[in-house]
């Protein structure tokens, strides 16, 4: 039998090598640097091969040792999900859980949803990282995050999705706008309208231009913001008019502004829409879990919106009718 490395050993390399530094990647590890030093030239010794140059300026490792580095921390990542999967088998949604959310997103949804997750899991420890998409599924697959929640579709990344519903666009201008006498907007009165969207990055905007089948132009180019609430405010001040989703609006974005919504015209309720879901890393060992979670999520949306008042979005759609 071969005498293999411990897994210590291994997470050594591996903050070795994303931080490039002894003494911090020994803070990283909880160890002192004459630990961390040792259990590397134990590793090499073991191995029988050098994987790291060491200099007084910086930490090389070696084409080996970087090669190693990647192998060990999807070691360190399977050894992790086993633990968690036995954990599991005797109390799902307990122990840690790494969960990446994107801006459109998190504000507005996860106020209403954690505390009927926190009763129902309590012994469940929520660890939360906002981000954009690109970002995000990044650091899923960096092992750095254990799920996400995102808009679908999305681009990059080998994962597994599970969509949880709709949320619908809805036309936000100002209530002395033309568009706001309106019950309801057609796609085509949005082709030459003064379109504000976030910017490039957002997935928000991709799906809002999707959603109403607008391509790009240089006239929806010249203003971009960098989030939701500030989006509201260009249109609040007269700059043109947005498109805005139903969790932003049931979360009174628009409280204290001018600006109201119109439901866009379409065949299909759907068609004007983001779709909300998770998104893991394929083959985890964790999808029935994260299956339960998404399940929760949904029913701990549904019950705050049942038992929620009218929102202030919705009212603003009666203001400035004729």
């Amino acid at each position: 039998m071969i005498n293999t490395p411990t897994l210590r050993q291994w997470r050594y390399l591996v903050a070795l090598a994303e931080i490039r530094h002894f003494g911090k990647a020994a803070d990283a590890c909880f160890v002192t640097q004459s630990t961390l030093s040792a259990g590397i030239q134990e590793l090499e010794t073991q191995l029988g091969a050098a994987l790291v140059d060491r200099t007084k300026r910086k930490v090389v490792l070696t084409p080996l040792g970087e090669d190693l580095a990647g192998r060990a921390r999807e070691l360190l990542r399977e050894a992790e999900e086993m633990v968690l999967l036995a954990r599991a088998a005797a109390a799902p949604l307990t122990g840690p859980l790494r969960l990446g959310v994107i801006p459109t997103i998190s504000p507005f949804l996860l106020p209403r949803v954690l505390p009927a997750l926190r009763k129902r899991f309590p012994e469940l420890k929520l660890y939360l990282r906002e981000d954009l998409t690109y970002r995000l599924i990044d650091q899923l697959q960096a092992g750095k995050l254990d799920l996400l929640l995102l808009a679908l579709p999305f681009e990059g990344g080998a994962l597994d999705t599970l969509p949880l519903f709709d949320d619908e666009f809805l036309l936000a201008c100002r209530a002395d706008h033309p568009l706001a006498r309106r019950n309801a907007i057609k796609l085509e009165d949005l082709a030459e309208a003064p379109l504000l969207l976030l910017e490039d990055g957002h997935c928000l905007r991709d799906h809002a231009l999707a959603a109403c089948r607008l391509p790009p132009s240089p006239r929806r180019d010249g203003f971009a913001a960098t989030s939701l609430p500030t989006l509201v405010q260009m249109v609040d001040s007269g700059l043109g008019v947005t498109l805005l989703p139903q969790l932003a609006l049931d979360a009174g974005i628009l409280r204290g502004t001018d600006v109201v919504t119109r439901p866009l015209g379409s065949a299909r309720k759907a068609d004007a829409a983001r779709q909300i879901g998770l998104a893991w890393r394929r083959g985890t060992q964790r999808a029935k879990e994260f299956t339960l979670f998404g399940e929760a999520l949904v029913a701990a949306a549904k019950a705050t919106a049942d038992h929620a008042p009218q929102t202030e979005a919705r009212s603003a759609e009666t203001k400035s009718r004729p």
